[in-house]
């Protein structure tokens, strides 16, 4: 559980860091940021429950970087104070992606 607590504060962190860094990705704060990292992982595993891991956004790969684009684009339509533009979730997805590949997760 505690590993699970600490991935969405690493996620969230992430987030927020990718709203300073990104053009077209904005949130507010690091609540708001956790909001958007649960419904990120809540999509992510849908998209995985429904089509399989290789179509997922942890599938690594051309497909798994668009669906996690799509996820990202996805969340803020669920999280009020979060704003993605096509390019800022191809960005996030990029930037996400490449983090997630350094930082192994025990959870996959």
């Amino acid at each position: 559980m505690l590993g699970v607590l600490v991935r969405f504060i690493v996620a969230a962190l992430v987030i927020l860091f990718l709203g300073f860094l990104l053009p077209g990705f904005h949130i507010t704060g690091f609540w708001d940021a956790m909001l958007a990292a649960a419904v990120i992982a809540l999509f992510g595993w849908a998209v995985e429950f429904l089509f399989g891991r290789r179509v997922s956004p942890y599938g690594r790969g051309l497909v798994g970087f668009l669906v996690g684009a799509a996820v990202i684009y996805g969340a803020q339509f669920f999280v009020s104070t979060m704003s993605v533009s096509v390019l800022g979730a191809l960005l996030a997805s990029l930037v996400i992606g490449v983090i997630d590949a350094f930082v192994p997760s025990e959870l996959r």
